[in-house]
């Protein structure tokens, strides 16, 4: 269904780990990020696989719009989830599953004219729930279930000058009560796509 710890969770703090290679220099490393209650517990550590001069290449040259495969890891006996990202020229989506392989769901992004659109499906593809980016609030993406707001992801500022020298993200990740396990589950996910699709190059600008 999804991991168990999130379903006694009201909200998560997620937070990019950025090397001092990639602060001083232009080089990309792999992303790593760990992942807190909002009462500053540890949960989770994501890192994206680095091995070989393939990814090497992949984070340099194709940047936030790279193919690549995370894993999340919990601490204590919290479970896990594989994140697999194929490669797309248009319209990405993020594959997840449990720390078994199986299944739980996908992201997929959507055509949007003003706006940025995502769709959640659960392992038989079905449409659980949509995140909607609005126009006028382009760090918020509400989570929405029959067009209805049950939780929100925000990217967070992070302060001026940690702005100027990295693209370093923090993001804030808000449950409502009627978030099962599974969607929850898949909202913190998307997560990542969301960073690497919007905020990943935003530090070299």
């Amino acid at each position: 269904m999804g991991l168990p710890v999130l379903a006694s969770t009201d909200a998560l703090v997620i937070r990019q780990q950025k090397e001092m290679t990639e602060v001083f220099t232009s080089i990309e490393t792999a992303n790593r990020y760990t992942v807190s209650s909002a009462t500053g517990q540890d949960l989770f550590h994501v890192a994206e696989q680095s091995d070989g001069a393939m990814a090497f290449l992949s984070r340099n040259f194709l940047q936030n719009k790279r193919p690549f495969t995370m894993t999340v890891l919990g601490t204590g006996a919290r479970g896990g989830l594989q994140l697999r990202r194929p490669w797309r020229w248009f319209f990405s989506s993020l594959e997840v599953a449990d720390q078994n392989g199986t299944r739980l769901g996908t992201i997929e992004q959507r055509f949007a004219l003003v706006a940025k659109k995502f769709t959640v499906h659960d392992a038989s593809g079905n449409e659980i729930a949509a995140l909607h980016g609005p126009l006028f609030r382009p760090w918020t993406f509400k989570i929405l279930v029959s067009g209805q707001e049950v939780g929100k992801i925000t990217k967070q500022w992070s302060g001026l000058l940690k702005e100027a020298f990295t693209d370093a993200d923090t993001f804030g990740v808000q449950y409502g009560p009627s978030m099962d396990e599974r969607l929850r589950t898949l909202s913190m996910a998307a997560t990542f796509l969301i960073d690497f699709l919007y905020f990943e190059d935003s530090g070299n600008d």
